[in-house]
């Protein structure tokens, strides 16, 4: 009886995690499993392992990963939602501009209200490639209500090409950008990701015939 008890906890609690992996909206199977820490400095894999523990979902406190294209930023942004998920917290990943999109849209339906609440709910929300373009007046508004409204009660996994100082210039309004920027980045772990793309290194290489 206490086996067939246990055996039913242990169902449960792994159909709670693929519905927490489901509405998380990961585009791929990227883990900590399949992610090799050693090819960064130790600071940073001193850095990453910290984070792992979680400890910063419950201080709702975010994370914002930095480095040029292919340095791994969105794998890692990947890993940690899984631990999140795997914590039993709500997760979202999507593309900044996608979400940026989709708030611009409801603006015409006047469902504006209602999307961005959509984003607002999980404990973890992973923006990825953030900062890519400068924004319009209403993307900009949109970022800084988004942070405005989650700072202190849930947790931001943001990446970008760029560094945070950069990113005041891509808001038309530098008062707006400072104001967001300011909440967010006092508010969270800074991790830089440096050197060769890792794109570079798996293309296939080029004999002569």
């Amino acid at each position: 009886m206490q086996l067939t008890f246990q055996d039913e906890i242990t169902r449960r609690d792994a159909s709670a995690l693929a519905k927490r992996l489901q509405s998380a909206k990961f585009e791929s199977r990227y883990t900590f499993d399949n992610m090799v820490l050693d090819h960064y400095p130790t600071k940073v894999q001193r850095q990453v392992r910290d984070l792992q523990a979680g400890n910063y979902l419950h201080q709702n406190k975010s994370i914002i990963i930095m480095g040029p294209t292919g340095t791994g930023k969105t794998h890692l942004a990947h890993a940690l939602g899984h631990v999140a998920c795997c914590k039993g917290l709500s997760t979202r990943f999507i593309r900044a501009n996608a979400m940026l999109r989709e708030l611009q849209a409801s603006r015409a339906d006047l469902s504006w209200t209602r999307v961005l609440s959509k984003y607002l709910k999980p404990r973890l929300l992973i923006l990825d490639d953030f900062a890519l373009k400068a924004m319009t007046p209403e993307q900009a508004e949109d970022v800084y209500e988004l942070i405005a409204e989650r700072i202190g009660k849930g947790s931001f996994i943001i990446t970008s090409n760029r560094t945070i100082d950069a990113w005041v210039k891509l808001f038309p309004d530098p008062v707006m950008a400072n104001s967001a920027l300011d909440r967010l980045a006092n508010n969270a772990h800074q991790i830089v990701l440096e050197g060769e793309s890792f794109r570079k290194k798996s293309r296939p290489s080029v004999t002569d015939a």
